[in-house]
């Protein structure tokens, strides 16, 4: 049964209307909460120029600050989803929230790189989890003809993000001197004291689970149930719940090698994005923000045109393989770029497909993983694509240093990205083993 076509009439439920309600109370909240996660992962990439000549960070300095946040994610992501499937989505986000607001507004007090370096992995401690507890949050919501679309709502934030973050962050930027703090100092408390008030409105208005839940009827409720359980069917017998063996499922593996590289060369990228667009463009820093901002639109209308487009096909595997074969070719066009034109080509590819990428590994991970697996299956696959994002940008700051520019890192993340197709490639027939039906 295809959500939001049929009507399951003898039980009087429409399940397009069921799913409706379901988006609006989760997915704007949801949302709204990995918007700010994204903006203090990623808002040094705005703070490096003046915060590193500030504090006199070289770029290896910078890149190992950057790195160390997605280490400690790493490590404590399969942790985080354990103890979220035991004390329940909505108390174990709103803490995720809570502790990495308050860490990432102490950014704002770093003066030595190791103090740089605490904060940074602390950050990472505190957020680990979240978003891939969110995706298995939405799993327990969202049957598989509907999948796609939630969860591409809700990661639109990310892109979206940029938009923001472009913006804001060079106004905070200017606020240089204001209250006797820095432009740096400011965006960090400005950006990351929000996540607090909004970890206490996930605590107030997250919903549990479906049963729970005093907005569906009883016929309702055992409609999604049943929707729920025969996409499980789908999935093969369940398993039992031993950590272990969801950590050894191919799937796992396969989906969590993508993760690895496809983000290794993301977060990499971002890290120093505001630089190398400059560097490539010419442009002044409000000017690149703009672009990021820009940027973020396109990003975000390419991760919903796929999650709708790929729910419609019933296809995922077309989808990621175009969209990861784009990205490299933003990379390559980069690193061999001979001008403003070729440079802002190159963004442009980028912005407007990494995010469809991920989110077609998250997509195949909800199809392919049992409803008993995802839960560390999900925080597995991230953990693995996080320490990605830990060596990349360490590599990345090391060869600056060495070379004075980005190139050899700019040809680095296109090779790691060539390796993340041929990974695609190993996912595509391993999909077409498990699931001779899908495409």
């Amino acid at each position: 049964m295809r959500v939001g076509v049929v009507m399951v009439v003898a039980d009087r439920v429409d399940g397009a209307d069921v799913m409706a309600r379901a988006a609006w109370r989760i997915i704007p909240l949801l949302g709204l909460a990995y918007m700010i996660a994204f903006m203090d992962r990623s808002n040094i990439s705005f703070a490096a120029k003046t915060m590193n000549a500030d504090l006199g960070f070289s770029a290896t300095v910078y890149g190992i600050g950057g790195g160390v946040f997605f280490l400690s994610y790493a490590l404590f992501e399969v942790p985080s989803n354990i103890l979220l499937e035991r004390v329940g989505a909505r108390r174990w986000i709103a803490r995720i929230m809570v502790s990495w607001g308050v860490i990432a507004a102490a950014m704002m007090f770093v003066h030595t790189a190791w103090q740089f370096y605490v904060l940074r992995f602390l950050l990472g401690l505190a957020e680990a989890g979240f978003f891939p507890g969110v995706i298995f949050y939405l799993s327990l919501w969202f049957p598989r003809a509907a999948r796609g679309r939630a969860i591409s709502r809700f990661y639109i934030s990310g892109p979206l993000t940029r938009v923001v973050m472009g913006v804001v962050s060079v106004w905070l930027l200017e606020a240089n001197g204001a209250g006797g703090l820095r432009g740096w100092q400011w965006l960090f408390l400005v950006e990351g004291l929000p996540a607090v008030g909004v970890g206490l409105l996930v605590l107030w208005l997250l919903p549990e689970e479906p049963a729970r839940v005093a907005w569906l009827s009883q016929a309702e409720k055992d409609w999604l149930a049943g929707e729920l359980a025969a996409d499980g069917a789908r999935n093969g017998p369940g398993h039992d719940r031993r950590v272990l063996r969801a950590l050894r499922l191919p799937a796992v593996m396969l989906l969590g090698a993508v993760g690895f590289l496809t983000t290794c060369a993301y977060y990499t990228f971002t890290l120093s994005e505001p630089q190398i667009l400059g560097a490539v463009t010419g442009w002044s820093v409000k000017s690149v923000g703009y672009l990021v901002s820009v940027g973020g639109l396109a990003g975000a209308a390419g991760m919903l045109f796929t999650g709708w487009a790929s729910d419609r096909a019933g296809s995922r595997m077309p989808f990621m393989v175009g969209s990861t074969a784009l990205v490299l070719l933003g990379y390559v066009l980069f690193a061999t770029s001979g001008g403003v034109v070729s440079g802002l080509f190159a963004y442009a590819c980028y912005v407007a497909c990494w995010g469809s990428v991920t989110l077609s590994v998250w997509m195949v991970c909800t199809d392919l993983v049992g409803s008993r697996d995802m839960a560390v299956a999900t925080a597995m696959v991230n953990a693995m694509s996080q320490a990605g994002a830990f060596f990349g940008p360490i590599a990345w700051g090391i060869a600056r240093d060495r070379t004075g520019s980005y190139h050899a890192g700019l040809w680095g993340l296109a090779a790691v990205q060539v390796l993340a197709l041929l990974c695609v490639g190993a996912i595509a027939r391993y999909r077409r083993s498990a699931m001779p039906t899908a495409v």
